[in-house]
């Protein structure tokens, strides 16, 4: 049981710290509402399913080609400024909640999912802590104890994701129209800003 918990809030220290995902998770929320917040995060747990499995099959030393890497900087650079712009021009439109126009689900599963899986840091995290992990778990518990704790760091992922998208949503529903544009504002100026963080690593693994 103590095992179980320990990986549970291995994932929620994992997914607290502020990054693409949990902006792209508020602004959503404010913007849309829960459903549309939680799908995105639910993209990018798929995202971080697929980087768990290129560690576990080997398959990290393909991404580390410095070409392919220049790509993923750039390509999510592009992607978390393109996200951050939309944010910032359907806030400072200043609709009311009920004329929103709403993009469908599907488009914020695969914005989650492209937001996370075209993070560099992404790969680099997953293979330092879950690199770690699968090296110590899988000689002393073997491959279906692996598993099983692999999912107790989603699940603790998805907890917090959870709680950020009911959070933010819920904030949208019970506080004014201008601190929402606020808000939203910031989170999307945060995903500008790591756009550009990104844009700029990708220019210099390029020269």
């Amino acid at each position: 049981m103590g095992s179980i918990l320990y990986y549970v809030l291995l994932g929620l220290s994992l997914a607290a710290p502020m990054g693409p995902i949990n902006a792209a998770v508020i602004n959503r929320g404010l913007r849309d509402g829960f459903s549309y917040a939680w799908i995105l995060a639910i993209g990018a747990m798929l995202a971080d399913i697929v980087y768990i499995l290129f560690v576990y099959f080997g398959l990290v030393k393909f991404i580390n080609i410095p070409i392919i890497q220049t790509f993923l900087w750039l390509f999510g650079g592009f992607v978390l400024i393109y996200s951050g712009v939309e944010g910032f021009i359907k806030t400072s439109a200043a609709l009311t909640r009920s004329k929103k126009e709403k993009k469908s689900i599907l488009w914020s599963f695969l914005s989650g999912f492209m937001i996370s899986f075209m993070n560099p840091l992404s790969i680099v995290f997953w293979l330092g802590i879950y690199g770690s992990i699968l090296a110590s778990t899988i000689t002393k518990y073997g491959t279906s104890k692996l598993i099983f704790f692999t999912g107790c760091i989603l699940f603790g992922v998805a907890v917090w994701d959870f709680f950020v998208a009911l959070l933010s949503s819920f904030f949208r529903n019970f506080v004014s129209e201008h601190i929402i544009q606020l808000i939203s504002k910031i989170s999307a100026f945060g995903l500008i800003l790591f756009g550009l963080y990104f844009g700029y690593h990708g220019i210099q693994f390029f020269f």
